[in-house]
């Protein structure tokens, strides 16, 4: 069985695999080490764009894509029936929990801010004291998977108050639905989106959203960049009234140009919250333990099914 795989490296960290399975790297797509006919599982390049799912048209024999991302988004709806679809879930937990718990500690203790006076030279203790802190903050979490669930774990020793919600209310697990959203926005200090990217997820906080926030809160997008509608985001952020830290934007990557870059209100970072040095490994781990599932005829984990 042949297997494609975008990384030298990733032919040790996939662990021990079945005699039956052969390994190529196809580290560029515009470059294939054989024919892709023969070829029943790939790992595309991490993070890649849409067009490389135009290379399953050339994959007769194609029946899984594992991603080494947890979005899906680029895949989702763009394969062919007989391939399955699985994502990452669960590899960048622990790497997107540590961005947004320092994403909400750079906002709150104004890290930005001395960074921007020590680009000054400037010991600036009567202006910038007292901080604001993280203690008996109120954090609404929009997204209760496994991401959700890491952050809170990273948070709870913060001594916050947490209000998770996801597509379909919990209740035995105290989670609320995203219909209950208008009434848990204005409650909220700390906004944080760690949703898919679905046509449901798509716009979902709009301008109505973004006026339900209270007054001074934080906006904390660890999701997709169009999950937010940006214009309703840089004119509600433009008024001075919420605060936001982006790891991610709509568009992508944000141009020079773009109002964003220039709100003192505003840290953005590249869409690097799940990238750490222990990401590959970790993924390259899940995709080894798929194949063997693959091979045995076991249900494969993480299944995409409708964007999620």
């Amino acid at each position: 069985m042949k297997v494609w795989i975008p990384h030298r490296q990733g032919r040790e960290l996939l662990g021990p695999l079945p005699d039956e399975v052969t390994v190529e790297v196809v580290a560029d797509p515009a470059e294939l080490p054989s024919s892709p006919a023969g070829v029943r599982f790939w790992v595309p390049p991490f993070l890649a764009r849409p067009k490389a799912a135009e290379l399953v048209g050339r994959m007769p024999d194609l029946q899984v894509v594992q991603l080494l991302s947890a979005g899906a988004d680029a895949w989702a709806g763009r394969l062919p029936d007989q391939v399955t679809l699985c994502d990452a879930r669960g590899v960048h937990d622990s790497s997107t929990a540590e961005w947004i718990v320092a994403a909400i500690l750079t906002h709150l203790r104004d890290f930005a801010g001395f960074i921007r006076a020590q680009d000054r030279r400037e010991w600036s203790y009567d202006r910038f004291a007292p901080t604001d802190e993280l203690a008996g903050k109120r954090v609404l979490i929009v997204g209760a998977g496994s991401i959700g669930a890491a952050l809170r774990a990273r948070l709870t020793p913060f001594e916050v108050e947490f209000t998770l919600v996801a597509r379909t209310a919990r209740p035995q697990e105290q989670v609320y639905g995203v219909d209950e959203l208008p009434a848990l926005l204005p409650q909220a200090d700390i906004v944080v989106l760690v949703v898919p990217l679905t046509p449901q997820t798509r716009g979902m906080v709009d301008a109505a959203t973004l006026a339900a926030m209270r007054d001074g809160a934080l906006l904390v997008n660890a999701a997709r960049g169009p999950v937010v509608d940006t214009d309703a985001l840089t004119a509600e952020l433009a008024a001075g009234r919420i605060h936001a830290v982006l790891d991610v934007t709509d568009p992508e990557p944000l141009p020079p140009e773009h109002p964003l870059w220039g709100l003192p209100n505003v840290v953005i970072s590249p869409h690097i919250a799940g990238s750490v040095r222990g990401l590959r490994a970790r993924a390259y781990a899940l995709a080894g333990r798929q194949i063997g599932r693959f091979v045995r005829g076991e249900p494969l984990d993480n299944v995409v099914v409708d964007g999620y």
